[in-house]
């Protein structure tokens, strides 16, 4: 093979790597990693799985929580999870309503959140996730929760 002809099909195969990066930094298969994404922070908050959590949070991930608490840092937004998940007590849902993409690299997702409380009494929210891509993979770069007031 001549050095042209290498030279060509390693350009090729340049550009169709950037192609694909491309793609799944802002198309159906990087929302289909954003929706894994928000699961797998739903499975490590009812497992309270700590080493989940530090794989898919940035270390300065901040949270404002419906109380009006900040949670910044990932020791922080850790130990906040993990105390409320043991002082309110419930099956936690986050069905995620929409994902917008600003730039190949960032998105938010906004998620319906419902806590179904022991006594079969429901905590009805929204949470909005800020998300970065990171070394290929998205990660929760900020999570703001919500609890509707109710309407005049």
């Amino acid at each position: 093979m001549t050095k042209n002809a290498l030279l060509f099909l390693s350009v090729i195969a340049i550009l169709a790597g950037c192609s694909s990066a491309r793609q799944m930094a802002s198309g159906p298969q990087a929302e289909q990693a954003i929706h894994k994404l928000i699961d797998q922070y739903s499975l490590a908050r009812a497992t309270k799985d700590t080493a989940l959590l530090k794989q898919i949070l940035i270390p300065e991930i901040d949270q404002l929580v419906s109380s009006g608490e900040w949670r910044r840092g990932i020791r922080t937004a850790i130990r906040g999870m993990q105390r409320s998940s043991t002082n309110n007590p419930g099956t936690r849902t986050l069905t995620i309503e929409q994902v917008r993409f600003f730039n190949r690299g960032s998105a938010v997702a906004d998620a319906r959140y419902v806590i179904e409380n022991p006594d079969g009494s429901a905590r009805r929210m929204w949470s909005t996730f800020i998300l970065v891509l990171d070394h290929k993979q998205w990660k929760i770069a900020a999570i703001r929760n919500m609890l509707p007031a109710a309407r005049d």
